[in-house]
């Protein structure tokens, strides 16, 4: 066991909408009995870019003692994307783009790399 940082679920909070799922390029959140949930912790790396699209700020990043991330494993979850996902801008999809999830104007929003710079600079 180590101490690290490792996304927290706050189940009374989480409504299920899915939207943390795709942004865990590590696999490590699924939709379980309609509720998110951290499937592996040693898949979870704590970077925490599931925690900005979280309309309902179900998700935190604690510190505790779990067991180490585990690269190798990670690298071999099934990639998955969600086409739903847009830039809010644009409207391009994870098929043509590298998007980010963003906080803006009180908002957790989706931007792609291309549109970004124009959001930061005006």
């Amino acid at each position: 066991m180590v101490k690290r940082t490792i996304i927290k679920i706050d189940e009374e909070k989480c409504t299920g909408c899915g939207k943390c799922v795709a942004p865990c390029a590590e696999g490590a959140i699924q939709i379980i009995n309609g509720k998110a949930k951290v499937v592996s912790e040693e898949l979870c790396d704590g970077m925490g870019f599931c925690i900005g699209v979280c309309p309902e700020g179900a998700l935190s990043i604690e510190e505790r003692h779990t067991v180490e991330f585990n690269r190798e494993k990670t690298e071999a979850q099934p990639k998955k994307k969600d086409i739903s996902i847009r830039c809010f801008q644009c409207g391009a999809g994870e098929d043509t783009h590298y998007l980010l999830p963003l906080r803006h104007k009180m908002e957790s929003i989706w931007v792609c790399t291309r549109c970004l710079p124009r959001l930061i600079h005006g």
